[in-house]
């Protein structure tokens, strides 16, 4: 029986933070994990050239660097397929024959990408390849047939416009070649992790994560900056639950739920203070993501290696979106030369 694909990934403008692993990267280890899938999973450079085309530098250096968390998460690539997407020249084709199927006022309504822009601050100099990378994103999964897309919540939106299209696609050529994929979310209470300073979400470019890189000392050192109840001065005040970055993170971190609630009831009661507090999270926090730490600084020793997996996951990857690209291509009756 031959297995569902899945296709998901990340642009590679930096390292990945636990934000990352909980919204997305621990449901790809699980479903590559079942046994059931055939999981593609995308370095996206292309789609990080949107609004950081005059720093290739800085992708050429993440690249690697998301290869390596992917790695240490437990992403196996004898189980995934791990590319980079501009060794695929297919994506860039059908992205382009996707443009002629959307709307520009379809693209500027899309609620992520207006909150992507906002938080950029790009004001009126939008590059118009990051407005229309929702597009590019489509031809990302469609290009391979997935019909699993694991992503965090903030990504409803651009799924539901890749359906948009595919069905645009089949119904301007006639054709039903061209599958709609559904996202696959994280738990309820799981799908964002807000920063250490209460914002209400993790970002690299507002530094405000907690990387998968992190050693021990960098993470206690952010665990104690967290921001907790700004009313909870004093040990005996009564604090709030609500809003507390350090209790959002128990609720997704502490396996016993049942310490957590007791915790809880003690901080708002009074007589628990901020510093006990984090180094509680502290604990569970290490105990999670040391083995992290460790296998990435392990296989950090021997880069060649990455760089030779990724060679090898984009030749594979590249091949099977040339399967699609000429059922495409024939679709549309553009295989002018067969």
């Amino acid at each position: 029986m031959e297995k569902e694909i899945y296709l998901t990934g990340d642009r590679p403008t930096g390292k990945l933070h636990i934000g990352h692993y909980i919204g997305s990267l621990k449901n790809r280890v699980a479903m590559q994990n079942e046994g059931v899938y055939d999981p593609y999973i995308m370095i996206a450079d292309t789609q990080a050239f949107t609004d950081n085309a005059r720093d290739p530098e800085k992708i050429q250096r993440s690249l690697a660097e998301v290869a390596l968390d992917y790695l240490a998460v437990g992403i196996d690539p004898s189980k995934s397929t791990i590319f980079v997407q501009s060794q695929i020249p297919a994506l860039a084709e059908l992205t382009m024959y996707y443009m002629n199927l959307v709307s520009l006022g379809r693209l500027e309504r899309n609620p992520t990408v207006k909150t992507e822009i906002k938080q950029k601050g790009f004001g009126e100099s939008i590059p118009a390849g990051f407005l229309t990378y929702p597009v590019s994103q489509a031809a990302d999964i469609t290009l391979f047939k997935a019909t699993k897309v694991p992503v965090g919540d903030d990504q409803k939106p651009m799924i539901e416009q890749t359906r948009e299209l595919v069905r645009s696609f089949n119904n301007a050529y006639d054709t039903d070649i061209l599958v709609e994929p559904e996202g696959v979310f994280p738990p309820k209470g799981q799908g964002r992790l807000p920063g250490i300073d209460g914002n209400a979400k993790m970002s690299k470019s507002l530094n405000n994560g907690i990387y998968l890189s992190d050693d021990a000392q960098t993470l206690a050192k952010k665990v104690k900056a967290m921001y907790t109840d700004p009313t909870h001065v004093r040990v005996d005040d009564p604090g709030h639950v609500e809003g507390n970055v350090v209790f959002t993170y128990l609720d997704i971190f502490d396996p016993d739920k049942q310490r957590v609630q007791e915790l809880k009831e003690h901080y708002q009661r009074g007589g628990l203070g901020d510093m006990k507090l984090k180094k509680h999270l502290l604990d569970v926090m290490e105990a999670e993501l040391a083995p992290i730490r460790e296998r990435r600084a392990e296989l950090a020793k021997d880069m060649p290696a990455i760089l030779k997996m990724l060679q090898e996951g984009s030749e594979k990857a590249n091949a099977k979106a040339e399967e699609t690209m000429a059922q495409v291509r024939a679709a549309m009756g553009i295989n002018y030369f067969d």
